[in-house]
């Protein structure tokens, strides 16, 4: 798991429950309150932002959004469970534009995820370069994100096959949307990571939204599940509610496990929702007919005695807070400018160091472009 996160800002329980009965439940699965409060809390921080995106991208504060409201469940339970340092000991992360959900829960300050999306010359992983969401942290093995879709998918057996020679339980996650997969490259992944005799501990992770852009999923595929295209491999497979964070946790954990034991892949396929269109481009209109796992844990929270409703209040009011705080002081850094245009390009410009080696993921601890 990785580091311990901060929890100042969960409201202590006021249950009529004793402390050892308090579980939140879903079918036959538990998880402590502790752990569903925390989640909970990552889930509105990483919504608040996502929301606050999307009004720069209408209000000009930014050019383009891309995100993934709907996805916070799951992808707060995976960056939760990331091991998280550099090198092949730790595990390797091929994410996509849609992994805001995992950066925060690992870590990330939301003012380095708005100084990409404004494009500043402060944006810590492509110096104004890139649209939002293509973070790139070698201190924490999060390779490049790429506009390109799937490559990372064929990039995630590169990696696995160094960790399985260096021993260890580090493993690749190869995180992929469910238009994704219609791509060679990740038959092409499914190929390497399962030879036999050579098999590679590669999580490779299809958070299906049931659309690819404009177009609907069972138009194009002809599988029951997207997780069934493991079958003819022989490879370990699971498909999940990814709306409901205690399936989703424990799912993880499990994929996980056997990756981690076995140096062998296994396929999880997470069904979420998409509540705001996919990008800008389309007008990132809210959903309502979609499934809000926010909101739907908030419930269950409530349910559980785990929270009341003046709690839940005070948690998105100070998620929002963080982050307006955080659009306004990315706004305000300096922008590209065209002597910047060679600089961090070529391999003889100096670079200076933006994540260093002991990065925390907390305020301060990034050094500004010069």
């Amino acid at each position: 798991m990785s580091e311990p996160l901060d929890e100042s800002h969960v409201p202590p329980r006021r249950s009529k429950k004793p402390a050892a009965s308090l579980a939140v439940r879903s079918g036959r699965e538990t998880i402590s309150v502790e752990l569903a409060l925390t989640l909970f809390r990552h889930m509105v921080r990483t919504r608040a932002l996502e929301e606050r995106s999307i009004k720069m991208s209408k209000s000009g504060e930014a050019y383009f959004w891309i995100g993934g409201p709907g996805e916070e469940a799951f992808n707060v339970c995976l960056g939760m469970q990331v091991h998280k340092g550099r090198g092949p000991a730790f595990d390797y992360l091929h994410l996509h534009y849609r992994s805001l959900g995992v950066m925060l829960a690992m870590g990330l300050p939301m003012v380095d995820h708005v100084r990409q999306l404004a494009m500043t010359a402060t944006d810590p992983f492509s110096r104004g370069r890139n649209f939002v969401g293509h973070y790139a942290i070698p201190a924490w093995n999060v390779v490049p994100v790429s506009s390109v879709i799937e490559v990372q998918l064929t990039m995630a057996p590169g990696t696995a096959l160094m960790q399985k020679r260096h021993g260890g339980d580090g493993l690749s996650i190869a995180v992929s949307g469910d238009a994704g997969t219609s791509e060679s490259d990740f038959e092409s992944c499914l190929v390497w990571a399962n030879r036999p005799g050579n098999e590679l501990p590669v999580l490779v992770v299809v958070t299906n939204n049931n659309y690819g852009i404009s177009t609907p999923a069972k138009t194009q595929h002809g599988e029951r599940r997207i997780a069934d295209r493991a079958l003819p491999y022989g490879m370990r497979a699971e498909t999940i509610d990814g709306n409901d964070p205690v399936a989703s946790w424990h799912a993880i954990d499990r994929a996980m496990r056997y990756v981690r034991t076995e140096r062998k892949p296994f396929l999880l396929e997470a069904m979420v929702s998409r509540l705001h269109g996919h990008s800008s481009s389309s007008g990132a209109q809210r959903n309502w007919g979609e499934t809000d796992c926010v909101a739907m844990f908030e419930q269950k929270l409530i349910d559980a005695d785990a929270v009341d409703a003046d709690q839940v209040r005070q948690l998105r009011a100070e998620a929002k807070e963080e982050a307006d705080t955080a659009v306004v002081q990315a706004t305000s850094e300096a922008k590209p400018t065209r002597d910047d245009v060679e600089r961090f390009t070529y391999a003889a410009s100096k670079v200076d160091a933006v994540y260093p080696e002991d990065y925390t993921g907390l305020p301060g601890t990034m050094k500004n472009a010069k």
